[in-house]
C-alpha cells in the first residue's frame, strides 16, 4: 500500500537567528521566526510525511506552547517523525521538495541539504527531490521578508 502526502510551511525572516534550511546553516544576515529552528524546507517534509499516514500536522506533534521545542533541531523532530511513521508501520520511499527563498543562494547548497535529509530520514540521497525557485520579486518572499517551502512524500506499508 502506498500514500502520498503535501506538506507546505512559511517562516518570516528576522534578523538574529541562523538560518537553517534542510538541516544546513547558511551564511546570512538573518533567520526565520519560529519556536523551533524555524527550518521551513524540514517543516514542510515533516507535513508531506504525517499527511500521508493520516497524522496531525508538524505544530499538533510539536507544539509551540512547548518549551522541549524551544530552538529544535528540526533534523531531530524529522528523525521523530520517521519513528512515529514506523510504529505506525510505514516507511518513507521518496521525497520532492521545493524551496521559495529570494535570498540565500540555495543551489550551491542543495546536495549538502539533500545529505542531511538523507541522513535524517534513512532515504537514499537519490530518493530526495530537492530544487529551489524564488518568487521573482513579487509578494513577502519576493521581498525577502519569508522563505516558504512545498514537499510531498510517497510512504508505503511495512
Amino acid at each position: 500500500m502506498l500514500r502520498i502526502g503535501h506538506g507546505y510551511d512559511i517562516h518570516r525572516t528576522v534578523k538574529g537567528r541562523p538560518l537553517v534550511l534542510g538541516g544546513v546553516t547558511f551564511a546570512a544576515d538573518f533567520g526565520l521566526d519560529g519556536h523551533s529552528d524555524a527550518d521551513a524546507l524540514t517543516h514542510a517534509i515533516c507535513d508531506a510525511l504525517l499527511g500521508a499516514a493520516g497524522l496531525s500536522d508538524i505544530g499538533h506533534q510539536f507544539p509551540n506552547t512547548d518549551p522541549a521545542f524551544k530552538n529544535a533541531d528540526s533534523q531531530l523532530l524529522l528523525k521523530r517523525v520517521i519513528a512515529t511513521l514506523r510504529e505506525r508501520g510505514w516507511e518513507p520511499v521518496n521525497l520532492d521538495a521545493t524551496l521559495i527563498a529570494e535570498k540565500p543562494k540555495i543551489a550551491p547548497r542543495l546536495a549538502e541539504m539533500k545529505a542531511a535529509l538523507a541522513k535524517s530520514t534513512g532515504l537514499p540521497v537519490d530518493a530526495i527531490g530537492l530544487k529551489a525557485t524564488t518568487n521573482e520579486g513579487s509578494d513577502d518572499i519576493g521581498r525577502g521578508l519569508a522563505i516558504a517551502a512545498h514537499a510531498v512524500a510517497l510512504i508505503q506499508k511495512l
